[in-house]
């Protein structure tokens, strides 16, 4: 039998990143000011280091990955892609299902592939102190371990649910010697306004966002890092298919269809991005591409949203961005794929999907909960819940392979392991999870208080 776990050597870490933009059949929209005009480096220099915001706004289609990146990468780097065997064989399907295993990292997840580069470039530009929001958990264990490997101090604004939800997440941070607070916290205005308004608060990455980069905006020591969303984050993740790319050249193989899960879209651009390059240079492989976004159908950002200019975080402290949005104030409900509970969508995956470059689909919480157990007692492997959300798209497109009887390869990036996640697993075994479909009229008030702009 063919082997299952395909693996490269760490002198097969890609060089370069890649960069999505020089292949966009239009130039992305800019970031705009709260003027309505687009935002200069200096406006966005406030809180990021030169050499993040030139790779925010570059159109270069390789971005060099620096020698003290690659090392660190070198603990983890190249991750395993893995034939799902098992899975296939339980399911009947003629098709081959692959998975990028991302949970080999020191944190557990693909989040420090920018994590690290982020602290390297900080360390460069001379900050001492780095803020950031995170969700489920991931992004903040991921830049507090970063910040340790470059001697920066972390502080981490979790979003409250699921800095209840996970304990241990919490516990990852600290033990790499972050500071992390429930957001809404009280030590910033946005906190505390929105604490006095309503002391319940579950929080937002939105809110979180606000919260940490009113604190960078506000001392010269400490720049903000962001796990997700922005052009550069997706760009340091495209790693994850650049190194799937050589794993399938090495067995001759090349999928039909790529998946990946979407809260801000960094994993979904990490795994998807590297192929999409071969379907715009024109590689006869690649011109029956699929690739889909996945979203939970409770906060249904691409497949509900607008697609228009908004603020990315809730008190609009951020430039404007062109985006699918459910609008910056948006509260979406307390489900348990904390990661990808946010308003908006990276404008990258916004313009992709809107262009028609690429699919969405949503997905509710039992089934991808049902999937991450499926996957569980075939492959071992307890997956993350934003993981869950692929696994249940690639599940469900291997059922259409056998209904039909097209032996597709399918592949789907396993963003993370579950071990801290195990308190939704038990909500889920003892029948205590619910679907959750979001009101249109709840989405509807949401949008109404988009910015207006000329």
């Amino acid at each position: 039998m063919e082997a299952t776990r395909i693996q490269l050597d760490a002198a097969d870490i890609p060089t370069h990143w890649y960069n999505v933009v020089a292949d966009l059949p239009t130039p992305p929209a800019p970031p705009l000011g709260g003027d309505g005009k687009p935002a200069t480096p200096e406006q966005m220099g406030a809180i990021f280091p030169g050499a993040i915001l030139e790779q925010e706004m570059s159109a270069q289609r390789w971005i060099e990955i620096p020698r003290e990146v690659r090392e660190i990468y070198r603990l983890w780097r190249p991750s395993p892609l893995v034939r799902a065997v098992r899975l296939e064989q339980a399911l009947g399907t003629p098709a081959k299902i692959f998975f990028k295993y991302e949970g080999v990292s020191p944190a557990g997840s693909h989040k420090p592939n920018s994590a690290v580069p982020q602290a390297f470039y900080n360390k460069q530009a001379g900050i001492k102190r780095l803020t950031t929001e995170t969700g489920a958990g991931q992004w903040g264990s991921s830049i507090s371990f970063a910040g340790q490997m470059f001697g920066l101090e972390v502080r981490v604004y979790m979003v409250k649910v699921s800095y209840d939800q996970k304990p241990y997440r919490r516990l990852m941070m600290q033990t790499w010697g972050a500071e992390v607070y429930p957001s809404p916290s009280p030590l910033t205005e946005t906190g505390r306004r929105l604490l006095a308004e309503n002391p319940d608060n579950e929080g937002s990455l939105g809110i979180a966002i606000s919260e940490a980069v009113e604190e960078a905006a506000g001392r010269a020591d400490t720049n903000y890092t962001l796990g997700s969303v922005l052009n550069h984050v997706a760009m340091h993740q495209t790693i994850i298919g650049l190194e799937a790319k050589k794993q399938f050249d090495k067995i001759g193989l090349y999928p039909d269809i790529v998946i990946g899960p979407c809260g801000g879209g960094s994993s979904f651009a990490g795994i998807a991005f590297p192929f999409l390059a071969d379907k715009a240079a024109g590689d006869k492989r690649a011109q029956a591409l699929r690739c889909i976004a996945v979203e939970p159908s409770s906060c249904p950002t691409l497949t509900k949203g607008k697609y228009a200019y908004d603020f990315g975080d809730a008190s609009g402290f951020t430039p404007l961005m062109r985006m699918y949005t459910l609008g910056h104030d948006f509260m979406p409900p307390g489900i348990h794929a904390g990661g990808l509970r946010y308003h908006g969508a990276s404008p990258l995956v916004s313009q992709l999907l809107h262009d028609g470059l690429i699919e969405a689909a949503a997905v509710q919480q039992l089934g991808t909960f049902e999937a991450g157990v499926q996957f569980a007692r075939t492959e071992g492997i307890i997956p993350a819940p934003e993981s869950c959300h692929a696994i249940r798209q690639a599940i469900d497109e291997a059922l259409k392979c056998k209904a039909t009887g097209e032996a597709r390869t399918i592949l789907f990036n396993l963003t993370g392991h579950g071990h801290f996640d195990m308190s939704s697993y038990e909500r889920y075994l003892s029948g205590k999870l619910e679907n959750y479909d979001y009101p249109a009229e709840a989405v509807a008030a949401s949008l109404d208080h988009l910015p207006k702009l000329g």
